[in-house]
Parts: structure tokens; sequence; C-alpha cells
């Protein structure tokens, strides 16, 4: 099933509307050829009710300019959020505002949502997944050592689960591969349905 779907991908030009090397990592694992043509649309982050409506939301934004440029392609967008309770963390401005973010994950349960878009000339679907996950009680002194690795810096909450950050985790709920980016069970059962 998975061979007989790559190979349909193999018949199409697919375009991965993000410049993010974890997603082109989780790509590139399957053994899928695709082309990086970062979306440059303006996400909205602002509060709402839904944080899957949120991040579905920026996942239409950015497949859609991507979509309008290369109407014959198969893009695939995505969208990452880490939310605290109703709070959206983006990515740390500096190392203070990283320290910030992970105190306030130390020792919680946070959610991380991805919204996935597939979209060419005839249609669109979008779909969204989120995940929990735990953080251990950490000290300040972990934080920083944490900190000063460079790795929050780039990262949606300040953390990467791949990487370092693995070591802040105590346990999740849901995809692991959400946490870093791209939900790739989620992603596989959309491109069936799209190619069905």
């Amino acid at each position: 099933m998975l061979f007989s779907l790559i190979e349909k991908l193999e018949r199409v030009d697919v375009i991965l509307a993000s410049a993010s090397p974890r997603r082109y990592e989780l790509l590139k694992n399957l053994g899928l050829n695709f082309k990086v043509i970062p979306s440059h649309a303006e996400e909205s982050h602002e509060k709402r009710a839904d944080m899957e409506e949120v991040v579905k939301a920026n996942a239409r934004l950015k497949g859609e300019a991507v979509a309008k440029k290369y109407p014959e392609a198969l893009v695939i967008s995505a969208d990452t959020i880490v939310a605290l309770n109703d709070h959206i963390m983006g990515k740390p401005k500096n190392e203070q505002d990283a320290f910030e973010m992970l105190k306030a994950l130390s020792g919680q349960t946070h959610r991380v949502y991805t919204g996935l878009g597939l979209f060419n000339d005839k249609r669109f679907v979008l779909d969204a997944v989120c995940t929990q996950v735990r953080f251990r009680n950490l000290s300040d002194e972990e934080i920083w050592a944490y900190i000063n690795t460079g790795e929050p810096f780039d990262k949606a909450g300040g953390y990467g689960i791949q990487g370092q950050g693995a070591l802040l985790v105590e346990g999740i709920n849901g995809c692991y591969y959400n946490v870093v980016g791209l939900p790739l069970t989620r992603l596989f059962t959309m491109l069936k349905e799209f190619f069905t």
C-alpha cells in the first residue's frame, strides 16, 4: 500500500511548502522525491477558541500561496504550534524568552498542534493533529544548560523533542512525529484519500 502510493506520487511534482529542516528530513525518510518551496504567507497565531482551526487556517494560507504558482503540483503544507492551556508559544525571541517558556512548561502537560494541507489545481484537503506532551520538573540550571545548546531558538515552545530537548520530556500521548512538526501517519492517510 505504501509503495503503491509512493509510485503515484512519483508521477506528480510534489512540493513541500515549508523551510523546516525537520519536515524535510521526515519526508526524505519516507523515500519521497519533492522540492522545497517555502511559503512566505503571513501566519496568524491569534488566540482562538479552537487551536486546531488556527493551524488549519495557517496550513491553508501557506499551501494556497504556493499552489497558486504551481497549480499542477501536489503541495504539502503544515503549521505547528505549542499551546500551554490557551496560550500559544511561538519561537523564543531571545534567551530570556526561552527561559520563561521552558520554565512555564516545566512539570506541565502542553499540547502540540499541527495543521496539514494537501493542494493541487483541482482540490485541497485540510486536517489537524494534536499531541499531549508532559515535561518533567526542570531546575533553572537545567533550563539554562539547554538554552546554551542553542537548540531552542528556531522551535515553537523553545524545545526540539528530536534533539537534546528529548531529555526534558517525561511522556507523550499521541503522534511523536507531530511534535517534530509533521504527523506522518495522518499525512499518509490524507494522501491515500487525496488519490482515491
